[in-house]
């Protein structure tokens, strides 16, 4: 059996859902039995690569730089997971929402609230320029599963893993498979229209 090929993503998040995956414990020993890890702020890689099996991406989308990458994450990934609550909501990345724009909340960081007053980065410095307002990766890209929580347990990673590296077809609650109008449709009476379940890479 071929090995299978994981990827971790870390966006606009405190990384928190990183170290839940931690928190598999003894499992992570069982994990490095059948995957690579191909990418992971875990690990040392720098581009993300093609052919991905399975990639868990924790965190919104604050900036230019994650746009780009989700993108990316997108495109060279079978199975994306939208991993933990920034992930599928936003959360605390997306409080900043309510200033209005990146320019109020840049103002307020470096020069209404600095001491002393600072100056606003430009576009050219090191930080990546913000977006205007923070979305989950759903409002992004296509997701084909979510583990809300922040963060989510290490068991609730661990169950998501097993079932979708074995690939066996796993039955989920629907908010795992439906979030915010995304994911799977719904019919007329709000279940969704397809069975309660995922099928994973095969």
């Amino acid at each position: 059996m071929a090995r299978l090929r994981l990827a971790t993503v870390w966006l606009g998040g405190c990384s928190g859902c990183h170290m839940s995956f931690l928190d598999m414990d003894e499992y992570l020993l069982e994990l490095a039995e059948i995957v690579d890890v191909v990418f992971s702020p875990l690990v040392d890689s720098k581009t993300y690569p093609e052919g991905v099996d399975v990639v868990l991406v924790e965190g919104a989308i604050c900036n230019v730089e994650h746009m780009e990458m989700i993108h990316r994450v997108r495109s060279n990934s079978r199975v994306l997971i939208s991993f933990g609550d920034c992930a599928v909501t936003g959360n605390v990345s997306a409080i900043r929402n309510v200033l209005g724009g990146a320019l109020p909340v840049l103002k307020c960081s470096y020069e209404e609230r600095s001491d002393p007053a600072g100056m606003i980065p430009s576009p050219n410095d090191i930080v990546p320029q913000l977006l205007d307002r923070v979305v989950p990766v759903h409002a992004v890209v296509k997701v084909d599963l979510f583990l809300p929580g922040c963060p989510p347990s290490g068991p609730m990673i661990r169950t998501a893993l097993e079932k979708v590296l074995a690939g066996e077809t796993i039955d989920l609650m629907e908010h795992h498979l439906s979030f915010g109008g995304y994911g799977r449709p719904r019919n007329s009476e709000g279940s969704s229209t397809a069975s309660s379940s995922s099928t994973a890479p095969s």
